[in-house]
């Protein structure tokens, strides 16, 4: 299951209801973990091993629209539901990664704010040696309803 983070939350409410400036970063960074989050915190993020968080810029052509997979105008929808239209791809493991079970979104290539997490479909062992991770197009997708 997918979620906003409290942090995120709170910005969104803040800005569309109570007037308070929320400045939207200009590029994500997509994070993997190997427990699981939640709104409050990410799950355990992977370290080591030529583990880096991946950045993709936010735009209407890296990010669909809500009205589905692969979009690239405004969106109009009634889904809620975003999904990456790029390849996301991770540097090649040089040491055991563990089992990753989450993705995580960030405002900062470390550290930083979490601002979405969602489970992986299915756990990912990801072993010194083994191909660069990565999320094919339309991989991560995430609802906010």
């Amino acid at each position: 299951m997918a979620s906003a983070s409290n942090f995120l939350i709170n910005k969104m409410l803040d800005f569309v209801l109570r007037q308070q400036a929320y400045v939207p970063p200009t590029e994500v960074f997509i994070g993997l973990a190997t427990t699981t989050g939640s709104q409050a915190a990410p799950g355990t993020e992977v370290t080591g091993g030529s583990y880096a968080r991946v950045g993709v810029p936010t735009s209407l052509i890296n990010w669909s629209g809500t009205q589905g997979a692969g979009t690239t105008a405004v969106s109009s929808g009634t889904s809620g539901t975003i999904s990456n239209n790029v390849l996301i791809t991770f540097p090649t493991p040089t040491a055991n990664w563990g089992t990753v079970v989450e993705f995580d979104v960030y405002d900062a290539v470390t550290g930083g704010n979490l601002l979405f997490r969602a489970s992986l479909t299915a756990p990912q062992t990801i072993n010194n040696g083994a191909p660069a991770p990565s999320f094919a197009i339309s991989a991560l997708t995430w609802t906010i309803d």
